[in-house]
């Protein structure tokens, strides 16, 4: 039986699915090399007229529970591989990362549909990044045969929140993962602590060490910024970098940003020794 406040929760989120109540917004990644614009990942919002903002925290694990995710998910993958195309189309060349639920891969046809959508749309499928969460990966492990068939279809498949579940390495070693995103838990304090730091630094020597990209999410200041370049991170997202963003901001985002990169780092090559020293792990 469903509980009185989800039950309208769940109606409401139907009607917004069928009346088209939902956006999604864009937070940008960039290269931590050289500040370069290297992906989006798309965040899906939904303001109900009755209840104000509702959080995705609140409504995808609803969807999961009563059989909405399967449609929230097609959408929302529709109308960000439109939004590449749209951004393609004006010069702006970037990479897109898409959440997905691992219920979604249970689907034995899911690779397929997606490689369709993205032929559907004239979006090269290397264009893509999957984004599962840690958690996710104890049963992923039964799903190898699918998320094989996504890295066979060129589609890149990341870890969000590494650091915070109960995978162990071994699953990280046999899942053919392309990309590891440091958990922001562990991003916040790096710069004061020497235990956050040192773990920050094994990840990324691991993911490296593996062949997979690393990306350091919730980066909020300079210091943490210029750490995480100095440590080797390649890619870096966060409100330092940028807010989610409505589509139309992109461009401008991209234009203002290459000024402030500078202020960031100056003239220092990625990886060498900070100006900022930090008393902390000094």
């Amino acid at each position: 039986m469903i509980a009185p406040p989800d039950l309208g929760l769940l109606d409401g989120l139907e009607r917004a699915l069928i009346n088209h109540r939902l956006h999604m917004v864009y937070q940008p990644k960039v290269s931590l090399a050289d500040g370069g614009l290297v992906r989006v990942e798309a965040l899906v919002r939904w303001t109900d007229p009755e209840r104000g903002a509702v959080p995705p925290s609140r409504f995808v694990p609803l969807a999961e529970r009563y059989g909405l995710i399967d449609p929230l998910t097609q959408w929302g993958l529709r109308t960000t591989l439109r939004q590449w195309r749209k951004w393609c189309n004006d010069g702006i060349d970037t990479c897109i990362a898409f959440n997905i639920s691992a219920l979604s891969l249970e689907q034995l046809d899911f690779p397929d549909l997606v490689e369709r959508m993205c032929r559907a749309l004239d979006v090269p499928t290397d264009r893509l990044v999957l984004e599962l969460t840690e958690g996710a990966t104890q049963p992923l492990i039964k799903l190898m045969d699918t998320l094989t068939r996504f890295r066979i279809k060129g589609i890149g498949l990341a870890i969000d929140d590494f650091g915070t579940g109960y995978s162990t390495l071994m699953q990280l070693r046999q899942l053919p993962f392309t990309e590891v995103k440091i958990d922001r838990f562990f991003v916040d304090d790096a710069t004061t602590s020497e235990e956050s730091r040192l773990i920050v630094k094994s990840i990324i020597d691991l993911a490296h060490g593996l062949g997979l990209s690393v990306t350091a999410e919730g980066i909020e200041t300079t210091d943490q910024l210029l750490l995480l370049r100095e440590l080797g991170c390649d890619v870096g997202q966060g409100y330092l970098i940028a807010t989610p963003l409505e589509p139309h901001d992109l461009n401008a985002w991209q234009d203002n940003f290459r000024s402030r990169w500078l202020t960031y780092v100056g003239n220092s090559p990625p990886g060498s020794r900070r100006d900022v020293e930090l008393d902390s792990l000094s």
